[in-house]
């Protein structure tokens, strides 16, 4: 199996958390207490692999060239997916972190594989439609109105098709979908409010 197709595949994984809420309706402390630890776990293993303790194969296979030297892009998918679950819990803006963790989850592959799986600033308009369309059904399909749905998904698209430059390092998309998607869901809930 291609190395991009296993990235893509690990990426998914992430959606059982968000979807095990969802089904069984567990207590949102749990949820953010699964990825306060993973993100955790994620960072002590990112600090092994940068000093050179550890030297994983798995990593060859699951990080790409550009992040050797750099905190991996599973580190900062779990870091984000805690911090969309402190910052939007369900009793603050229905939906909104939810929505968020499924669209990084399970819309960032689909356009991670239909896109060149090249690093560019910005991407192709079919990729870009292809990303906001699985955002909606995402975001629709775990109960958000219509116009909140819209603006999540306008806005994890907008994070997954552009790629910002800040000091010559290139903000990932696994850092800035959740909250990029939540803040858009947010914003929705409150336009529908002042309606």
């Amino acid at each position: 199996m291609p190395a991009e197709v296993q990235r893509r595949l690990v990426h998914a994984t992430g959606a059982g958390i968000p979807i095990t809420y969802l089904l069984f309706d567990i207590p949102w402390r749990w949820v953010q207490a699964a990825w306060t630890v993973c993100a955790l776990l994620g960072l002590v293993l990112e600090a092994l692999r940068l000093s050179g303790a550890v030297q994983w194969r798995i990593f060859d296979t699951l990080t790409r060239e550009y992040e050797q030297d750099n905190l991996a892009g599973y580190a900062l998918y779990l870091l984000s997916m805690a911090g969309v679950a402190w910052l939007f819990p369900p009793s603050a803006v229905e939906g909104a972190a939810v929505a968020g963790m499924l669209m990084l989850a399970l819309g960032d592959p689909v356009s991670g594989l239909l896109g060149s799986g090249e690093l560019q600033s910005v991407k192709g308009w079919p990729v870009l439609v292809a990303m906001f369309a699985v955002c909606l059904a995402i975001a629709l399909g775990v109960g958000l109105a219509p116009i909140p749905a819209v603006a999540g998904a306008a806005a994890a698209t907008l994070a997954d098709g552009v790629k910002p430059v800040v000091a010559t390092y290139v903000i990932d998309d696994n850092l800035t979908i959740p909250p990029a998607a939540a803040v858009g869901v947010a914003l929705g809930w409150l336009v529908v409010g002042m309606a």
